[in-house]
């Protein structure tokens, strides 16, 4: 698997645990709001952060597309 396919389990992963949503949850939310190409996209600079900016970052991307 490549480092970003692995990347994007790993942000999966953390903002699951830490909205305590499902899996499918996350991935229905993630799809709606085009989280997975943000994520890839982005994939250089996010993944040099943390878990809490991941978390946070993806909230931004989230709300400024309600």
């Amino acid at each position: 698997m490549s480092r970003e396919g692995k990347f994007m389990i790993y942000c999966t992963e953390q903002y699951k645990s830490a909205k305590k949503l499902t899996g499918h949850q996350v991935s229905d939310l993630f799809s709606r709001y085009n989280v997975w190409d943000y994520v890839y996209s982005c994939f250089e600079a996010l993944h040099t952060t943390g878990a809490n900016y991941i978390v946070d970052d993806i909230d931004r991307f989230i709300e400024a597309q309600v």
